[in-house]
């Protein structure tokens, strides 16, 4: 309608104003009803080219749209494992910071384990102790036996001299004996080493391994009784907690709660244009918002991404072969635009509608000296019809608000 009322001012205005006064002819005599077309048809002709003229230049290098929305992640609350609920810590909704408690699950299976793997480090702790006590009675009984050693080493030599010196004075029986012994000694020497080696080797390496092992077991069994307490993992707000002390919660059926990021839908907007469009929208885009819940505000804004993807050709890969008339509905360049200016989107609340308008701007190549003249005049135009673009946003954000009570009900 804005444009059709432009376009009448340089149109059919002027046609008239040259029948009224340059022809003399006035309304109710020779302009009537019925010869109104007839007596302007040069101007209603030119205001109906020139306003489809001026909507197509308009709606294409100045895009605007109405889906657009301030989308936020959500972080859903659940916990690592199963289980029912034993506490809870906040209410229906609340504001938590990183690492706080939200609820408990029954620990007591998680407890018992914990308990049996403390009392393996206890009992290999234990072990350890006696292990070295027997490295103690090994290294005695190795002294023992080289003391033993010794004693028949020390006999054999003696009776083995005087034997030498006086042939017969020492029977050759009691030599062989005493030969005998000592090797029974040496051979009572190595089985205390080795007996003294397991023993050392039982408290070097077999039961720290053991102790390693009962430790990681008791770590894990600290980690499980952990998963049981539910903590929030980023500062937010809880909200729809619904959870109570004897529901039970898993993964994959039942959430406890949604919780929002702080930071969440605060920062970018996100709008979705047609595809028409797609050879319009380019990163650097300067940009205008509107949103519902921040009424009668223009928000400068500017597009920092344009998806290269358009989502409705999106499909998973399955039993069944695509079919083209499935996709109904066509989907939408969808790009992200931020504010120009700090501060801009205080106020938006997340989630909310808003129309955005995109406007191009031809400024570069206008100002390049090797651009012909009729060119410049062209992209002089196209730039300057974005200003009623401007004006019909400006128009929209003055009637969102009984727009908005109109759709709910008011």
């Amino acid at each position: 309608m804005l444009e059709l009322m432009i376009c009448s001012l340089v149109t059919i205005v002027p046609d008239y104003l040259y029948r009224r006064y340059g022809q003399g002819k006035r309304f109710g005599k020779e302009i009537t009803f019925f010869s109104v077309w007839y007596e302007l048809r040069w101007g209603i002709t030119g205001c109906l080219m020139l306003t489809v003229s001026l909507i197509t230049l308009i709606f294409y290098f100045h895009p605007s749209t109405s889906s657009a929305t301030l989308y936020f992640r959500t972080v859903p609350i659940l916990p690592e494992g199963s289980g029912r609920v034993a506490e809870v810590k906040i209410g229906f909704s609340a504001p938590v910071k990183k690492g706080d408690v939200l609820f408990t699950l029954d620990s007591s299976k998680q407890q018992a384990a914990l308990e049996t793997a403390q009392r393996k480090v206890a009992e290999v702790d234990a072990m350890m102790q006696t292990a070295q006590a027997d490295v103690v009675k090994a290294e005695a009984q190795v002294g023992e036996a080289k003391a033993n050693y010794q004693q028949a080493k020390d006999e054999l030599e003696v009776k083995s001299e005087l034997q030498r010196r006086n042939p017969g004075i020492v029977p050759q029986r009691d030599i062989d004996k005493l030969q005998v012994l000592v090797d029974q000694r040496q051979s009572g020497i190595d089985a205390a080493n080795a007996a003294r080696q397991a023993a050392a080797l039982q408290v070097s390496t077999s039961l720290p391994a053991q102790k390693a092992s009962a430790e990681a077991a008791r770590d894990q069994a600290q980690v499980d009784l952990d998963k049981t307490i539910v903590r929030a993992g980023v500062n937010g707000r809880v909200e729809q907690f619904l959870v109570r002390p004897g529901d039970v919660v898993n993964q994959l059926m039942r959430p406890a709660g949604v919780l929002i990021p702080e930071e969440a839908g605060r920062k970018v907007l996100q709008a979705g244009f047609g595809q028409i469009e797609a050879q319009v929208m380019q990163t650097g885009m300067v940009a205008e918002a509107t949103c519902m819940s921040k009424p009668w505000v223009i928000i400068p804004m500017v597009i920092t991404t344009v998806q290269d993807y358009i989502a409705a050709g999106q499909f998973r890969s399955g039993e069944q072969l695509l079919e083209a008339q499935n996709a109904v509905k066509p989907g939408t360049i969808l790009v992200f635009l931020e504010p120009l200016y700090k501060g801009g989107l205080d106020g938006v609340t997340p989630g909310s509608s808003c129309i955005v308008n995109a406007y191009t701007s031809n400024h570069e190549e206008v100002s390049a000296k090797d651009t012909p003249a009729g060119r410049r005049f062209v992209l002089h135009a196209i730039d300057a019809v974005g200003l009623v673009h401007a004006l019909l946003l400006r128009i929209q954000a003055l009637l969102l608000p009984i727009q908005t009570l109109v759709l709910s009900g008011h």
